[in-house]
C-alpha cells in the first residue's frame, strides 16, 4: 500500500470494512449498522471456520477453539496443539502489505483441565495522510493486534466451561492532525464461554455452545475522553450436528447466530452526545435491547451456516454461507475450504466467493486464506 494517499477518517473506515462503510452512506435511522472499534477481532481468525461460513462455538475442538469457544479447548482429542494462520487483505486490490495473522495455542493439564494462549495481529500496511486539501501531512504504519489467554475445564462428562482474557492494542495513528492529536489505543477484555456435547461414541450427535466475548472496557484514540469508543463485545449461539455413515466417513452441520452487545447509533442530533456516554454495562444491555429507530434487533443478528465433511480422518471438505440483513451492512458471501490431516500434521485451506460491490463489497472476497496446526502428544 506504498503509494496510497488516505485521509485518517479513511484508515478508520478500512478496519471497519463494508459495515462501517455503509453506515456513513444511510441517512435513516431505520438503516444505521452497529459498529465498533477494533473490528480485526471480528474477523475469522482461521481458514476451517472460514470455510464452514464463518461457523465455530459449536463445531469440534481443535487448536483454534480459544477464539471461538474457550468450553470446548477440553474435549480436543490431543494433548495439545500449535496452530498459525495468514489472511491477506483487499486481496482484489493486490496490497502486499495489508494482512491478518493469527496464532493459537493451547495444552491440556489433564482430562479436566486446559490452557490457551492467542494472538491476533491486523497490519494495514504504509499509509500516506493528507489533509482536506490534499497536502502530504506525513505517514504512518497502523497496526492493531490483541492478546489472549484463557483456562477451559469440564463441568462434567458432557459440558465445559471456559474463560478468558485478552489485552487490545490499536495504533492506527500518533500525531496531531486537524487540530487533534492521536494516539495508540488500549483496551482490557473478557470471555465467558459454554459448551455442550451430546455426541456418541461414534461421534455422532448434537453439539451447542453460548459465547460472551470481548466484554472489556471502552477504547479511545485521543485524550478527549468523551470520544472513546465501543470494543466488539458479543452473544454468540452455536449447535452443529453430526451423521456419521460408516467409519470412515461423517457429515457436520453448523449454524451459528451472532449479536454484537453494542449500542445502536442514533441519527438524530440531540441524541449525538448520547451515544458515547453509556457506561460499559449498559452499552451491553442496550446493544441487545434498544433500537432508537424503533426497529427489530432481530435485524441485527448475523447468521452463518456451514457444512464439513471427513474422509477416513484424513480430507476435509467444507462449504457455508453467511448473512448480514441489508439494513445493517448486508454482507452476505459463500465460502468454501478443504482440509488435509497427516500425522500431527495439518493444513487448512478457505476461499471467500467475490459477493457485492462498492460498499457491500467483502474484504477478503476472491481471498484464499490457510491455516497450518500441529497437534501435540503425550
Amino acid at each position: 500500500m506504498k503509494k496510497a494517499t488516505l485521509k485518517l477518517a479513511a484508515l478508520v473506515l478500512l478496519t471497519g470494512g463494508a459495515s462501517t462503510i455503509a453506515n456513513a452512506q444511510v441517512s435513516s435511522t431505520r438503516y444505521n449498522v452497529v459498529t465498533s472499534a477494533v473490528p480485526f477481532l471480528r474477523i475469522s481468525p482461521d481458514a476451517r471456520s472460514t470455510g464452514m461460513g464463518e461457523t465455530g462455538i459449536a463445531t469440534s475442538a481443535d487448536t483454534y477453539s480459544n477464539f471461538w469457544n474457550l468450553g470446548k479447548t477440553v474435549f480436543a482429542k490431543k494433548h495439545g496443539g500449535v496452530a498459525v494462520t495468514y489472511t491477506p487483505w483487499l486481496n482484489d486490490l493486490d496490497l502486499k502489505d495489508v494482512y491478518i495473522a493469527s496464532l493459537a495455542g493451547y495444552f491440556k493439564l489433564d482430562e479436566q483441565q486446559a490452557l490457551t494462549l492467542g494472538l491476533r495481529y491486523f497490519s494495514l500496511g504504509d499509509i500516506q495522510f493528507t489533509d482536506a486539501t490534499g497536502t502530504d501531512i506525513g505517514r504512518n504504519k497502523p497496526r492493531e493486534y490483541a492478546v489472549e489467554a484463557g483456562y477451559s475445564r469440564k463441568l462434567g462428562a458432557k459440558s465445559g466451561l471456559g474463560i478468558g482474557i485478552r489485552y487490545i492494542n490499536s495504533d492506527l495513528a500518533n500525531g496531531t492532525y486537524g487540530g487533534v492529536t492521536y494516539k495508540k489505543g488500549s483496551s482490557v477484555a473478557a470471555d465467558l464461554h459454554y459448551f455442550h456435547t451430546g455426541l456418541k461414541e461414534n461421534g455422532e450427535g448434537f453439539n451447542w455452545g453460548v459465547t460472551l466475548s470481548n466484554l472489556g472496557s471502552k477504547i479511545s484514540y485521543t485524550n478527549d475522553n468523551t470520544q472513546k469508543d465501543y470494543i466488539p463485545a458479543n452473544l454468540g449461539l452455536g449447535a452443529s450436528y453430526t451423521k456419521v455413515f460408516d467409519e470412515d466417513s461423517k457429515l457436520t452441520f453448523d449454524v451459528d447466530l451472532n449479536k454484537l452487545l453494542v449500542p445502536t447509533p442514533d441519527t438524530a442530533a440531540s441524541a449525538q452526545a448520547n451515544y458515547r456516554n453509556s457506561s460499559v454495562v449498559k452499552s451491553w444491555i442496550d446493544g441487545l435491547t434498544k433500537s432508537p429507530s424503533g426497529d427489530s434487533k432481530i435485524r441485527e443478528v448475523t447468521a452463518a451456516i456451514g457444512a464439513e465433511y471427513w474422509y477416513k480422518d484424513q480430507f476435509a471438505f467444507r462449504a457455508g454461507y453467511f448473512y448480514e440483513s441489508p439494513l445493517k451492512g448486508n454482507r452476505k458471501y459463500a465460502t468454501v475450504g478443504a482440509g488435509l490431516k497427516y500425522n500431527v500434521i495439518g493444513l487448512n485451506l478457505a476461499y471467500i466467493f467475490p459477493s457485492g460491490s462498492g460498499i457491500s463489497r467483502n474484504p477478503l472476497s476472491n481471498t484464499i486464506r490457510f491455516s497450518l496446526n500441529f497437534d501435540i502428544d503425550k
